[in-house]
């Protein structure tokens, strides 16, 4: 499966189930194992078993594998393996804890909008964008009172 097809599937499969922060990162120049990392915030541990179940559902529904789901019996952080993509559904403390953004986020992956939704999902023949680093924020001077 075409890999914009199926991290569109995985946003698509994500946005349904109300998952929130989805980040997708272009893992191709740092592993030669899978393309992309994509990782979602839910809000309960019903909630992330229930993104990572419509992961599963909606990639094998269009024909691809789940190569392995770990942490769907406690539901903190559950990793669902499609074999180009990898996808992280974490509560909000567990994804601050770790930040996987700082380790995979090198090159981000900006999907473009396609009209539906509010502009929030993007139909699976639009190609990916990888966004510019954003240039470090300027230090904050100290005052003295």
């Amino acid at each position: 499966m075409d890999i914009r097809k199926l991290q569109r599937l995985i946003v698509d499969a994500l946005e349904d189930v109300k998952a929130q922060d989805i980040k997708v990162f272009n893992t191709e120049h740092l592993t030669a194992l899978f393309e992309r990392v994509i990782i979602a915030s839910g809000t309960s541990n019903r909630q992330t078993k229930a993104l990572a179940a419509s992961v599963r559902d909606k990639v094998k529904a269009a024909g691809g594998d789940i190569v392995s789901m770990e942490g769907e019996d406690v539901g903190e952080w559950v990793l669902v393996d499609t074999g180009d993509a990898i996808v992280h559904i974490m509560q909000p403390a567990l994804r601050q804890y770790y930040n996987l953004e700082e380790i995979w986020g090198e090159k981000p992956v900006r999907l473009k909008a396609a009209g539906t939704k509010a502009g929030a999902k993007a139909s699976a023949e639009d190609e990916d964008e990888e966004e510019a680093p954003a240039a470090p924020a300027p230090a904050r001077r100290k005052t003295s009172k």
